[in-house]
């Protein structure tokens, strides 16, 4: 399999969060194109289930979609932290919840066709409720879901 070419690159926004590349590429047909790339690192994401079997969910908002929505516990690896230390980490800040047993169920890329994003996801049972630690600008409410 042919892949495509990089003929250029060029950073167009640094970010706390992310940054944005432009890659002029030829494809392996001679075709040239653009493709903007979103940088970001590694993030974790976790399936808890609550001693009833239950599915542990946050609802919260999300400016990108000007809405609330409902996901997994999950949020990005602080630099070069081990993913299961993260997990751990994102399930007590999130949900408040300690996991007792991970077992990681994969990896993937989310969107690989414009981010560099790598999840590695887990799931998370045996749990003890505690308090949560969110971020300043975080609000959550925890669904459980059978």
């Amino acid at each position: 399999m042919s892949f495509e070419t990089v003929l250029a690159s060029e950073r167009v926004y640094e970010g706390r969060i992310l940054n944005l590349r432009v890659d002029e590429i030829r494809t392996p047909t001679g075709v040239e194109a653009l493709r903007e790339i979103v940088e970001n690192g590694s993030a974790v994401a976790m399936v808890a289930l609550d001693d009833q079997q239950r599915v542990v969910l946050v609802r919260q908002y999300r400016h990108a979609v000007r809405g609330v929505v409902i996901e997994v516990p999950a949020g990005k690896l602080d630099g070069d932290e081990d993913p299961l230390a993260g997990a751990r980490r994102e399930l007590r800040e999130e949900t408040g919840f300690r996991a007792g047993h991970f077992v990681q169920l994969g990896s993937f890329y989310p969107a690989p066709a414009w981010s560099t994003e790598f999840v590695y996801l887990y799931l998370a049972t045996e749990l003890v409720a505690g308090p949560t630690h969110l971020d300043a600008d975080e609000a959550i409410e925890l669904l459980h879901v059978p």
